[in-house]
């Protein structure tokens, strides 16, 4: 399973949830009609989805059976999943988002600058959210900045002093 991203919470009075989506685009969720809906404290199941829309601030959808804001608030904070089988090959050197979230992140002198915590799209390039002891750090995802993605050792190393760090 490929996490894909995380429900927000409830939208509206009539069943929806709103989606935080750990992938490239924001409606890539929508290519797949089955979702796997679950975390560390609850059993993962397979959900149908309903139906979807895609909206200024991000993918709700609406699951079978849940018609009001009470049984869609039940499925805040569960995870987003998808087979790895369903999704598409990657080539060399391309990651999926969701397999760098969490990933501790390393300058070249070895400093760890904390845990990737999201991606964004700025339209020229993805940009890492790291977020760590001083708090977020943001680190544009271009050769130049990014040395070495293992995901193996689950690190991310990275050409970024930390004395370059804006945070916000």
């Amino acid at each position: 399973m490929v996490v894909m991203g995380r429900v927000a919470g409830a939208q509206g009075i009539l069943g929806w949830v709103k989606l935080k989506t750990y992938t490239e685009y924001a409606d890539s969720l929508a290519g797949y009609p089955v979702w796997w809906l679950g975390d560390e404290r609850r059993p993962w199941c397979e959900v149908t989805v309903e139906s979807f829309a895609l909206q200024s601030k991000g993918l709700v959808a609406k699951f079978p059976g849940c018609n009001d804001r009470t049984a869609a608030e039940k499925y805040k904070g569960l995870l987003v999943a998808v087979p790895r089988s369903s999704l598409p090959k990657q080539r060399q050197g391309e990651y999926y988002w969701s397999d760098l979230i969490g990933l501790e992140v390393v300058n070249l002198a070895g400093e760890s600058l904390g845990v990737v915590d999201n991606l964004m799209d700025t339209g020229a390039n993805q940009v890492l959210c790291v977020r760590g002891g001083g708090g977020e750090i943001l680190i544009p995802f271009i050769a130049s900045a990014i040395r070495q993605v293992s995901l193996a050792e689950k690190v991310i190393r990275v050409d970024w002093s930390a004395d370059w760090v804006e945070k916000r």
